[in-house]
């Protein structure tokens, strides 16, 4: 049964050294509750990217939250570098597992599917796989094989954060065409979700939203949330604030400034 709960409540089904799955700024970011995950004092944290980090991935590494982190990419997009991941690299204090998004897709896929492991082709001719000794490349094993094939140990999150556009009272979440917030879903030990708004009708009851709508098999808690994705935004509802974004990627780039603009994100 899914739990409706407060945003204080909500992080505390995060616990400091667990590895968390964000989607990627593309896709529905719970930036309300990565603050709200800040202001419990998180720490340690293993973060998986689905499949690229932004906004959310930088201010937890800013605040010294983050011990490893696993993405394709990290990056403010339009607005550049992202200055805390980049900080930390440079510095030594952050552990990078370098991978691609066709395989942070695949590990949660197997994860998924109750699997060890799942297959990728892709990655054949590339040298990412000699910085990655937990990913085995191996020759094709089916008669008449095609050759090497590398095998991507499958990802299990403890929890998936998502932010949706809405929920119902029964706890199903739709995500609509979000597909990858469903994977991460169903691989997750726990998925907790802030939501825009909360509905009366049942998701499930329509085709026409149960196609997008995540079971709630796989939901364990929600809030609600209001513009709980910005200064990000939703797409469909909500832009994201670009002049947010822009001052943060100029005043983040000192551990003063992070500092200071923490404190208009929290406010």
């Amino acid at each position: 049964m899914t739990d409706f709960v407060n945003i204080n409540e909500l992080a505390r089904r995060v616990e400091s050294g667990g590895t968390i799955a964000i989607p990627a700024e593309y896709s529905f970011v719970p930036m309300r509750f990565i603050l709200a995950l800040i202001d419990q004092g998180i720490r340690d944290l293993h973060v998986l990217c689905v499949p690229i980090g932004g906004l959310a991935a930088d201010v937890l590494i800013g605040v010294g939250a983050v011990k490893t982190i696993e993405a394709a990419a990290v990056s403010l997009g339009e607005f550049g570098l992202a200055p805390r991941f980049s900080t930390a690299i440079e510095n030594g204090g952050l552990t990078i597992k370098d991978t691609t998004c066709p395989a942070v897709h695949t590990a949660l896929q197997a994860a998924e599917k109750g699997v060890p492991f799942m297959p990728l082709g892709g990655l054949i001719g590339s040298d990412i796989t000699a910085h990655r000794d937990d990913w085995k490349v191996v020759d094709d094993p089916l008669e008449g094989g095609g050759g090497p094939i590398v095998l991507i140990p499958a990802i299990c999150p403890d929890v998936a954060l998502i932010h949706a556009p809405i929920a119902d009272r029964d706890g199903n979440v739709w995500v609509g065409k979000r597909r990858e917030l469903v994977t991460m879903a169903h691989a997750a030990i726990t998925t907790v979700v802030t939501v825009e708004s909360i509905v009366e009708h049942s998701l499930l009851s329509d085709d026409m939203w149960a196609a997008g709508t995540v079971p709630n098999l796989y939901i364990d808690a929600i809030c609600e949330a209001p513009k709980g994705a910005w200064p990000l935004g939703l797409h469909g509802y909500y832009a994201k604030d670009q002049a947010v974004i822009a001052d943060y990627s100029k005043a983040a780039k000192t551990d003063a400034g992070f500092n200071d603009f923490l404190e208009v994100l929290m406010s």
